[in-house]
């Protein structure tokens, strides 16, 4: 199911909430995005509509488990974009961040698998002895820390 770029950001407020708070209720989101609770209100129930969320009228919102997939491919997209902005090509921070939030609008998933098998690539991921779960967000963290530093070690390496 193709979503909306509202619709997916929409997804990804209320899994960071979810997983920052525990619970999300509209007036979360309409603070976290600057928005008016009645636009609010307009996409959660077409969200609900989708079986992406369940809720009821002043009640939490919570994802479905198709509703979570959805939003965790979301931020892996926008993450290895970004890493690839910032880690690969050297574009700073702030503008990495902006761009990626963009990019990942334009990009097929087909596409992002292929930027992603490429960075591994690169950064030779390859020899991690561990049972790495692309879907876990600790080996999410630990993977962008291992591509940090043998970055900074490859620049070390190319400066002397």
């Amino acid at each position: 199911m193709k979503l909306t770029n509202s619709q997916e950001e929409y997804l990804k407020t209320i899994y960071i909430l979810d997983k920052s708070n525990n619970k999300v209720r509209v007036t979360d989101i309409a603070q976290k995005l600057k928005i008016t609770k009645p636009s609010v209100n307009r996409a959660i129930k077409n969200l609900r509509d989708l079986d992406l969320i369940e809720y009821e009228v002043y009640g939490d919102i919570n994802l479905t488990y198709q509703g979570e997939e959805q939003a965790k491919e979301i931020i892996k997209k926008h993450d290895i974009i970004k890493m690839f902005l910032v880690d690969i090509l050297g574009v700073d921070e702030k503008d990495a961040e902006e761009e990626a939030r963009t990019m990942k609008y334009a990009m097929s998933p087909d596409t992002t698998k292929k930027l992603e098998k490429y960075i591994s690539k690169i950064m030779d991921l390859g020899d991690l002895d561990c049972d790495y779960d692309e879907n876990n967000p600790k080996c999410q963290s630990c993977i962008k820390v291992t591509i940090k530093n043998r970055l900074n070690h490859n620049k070390e390496k190319q400066a002397k």
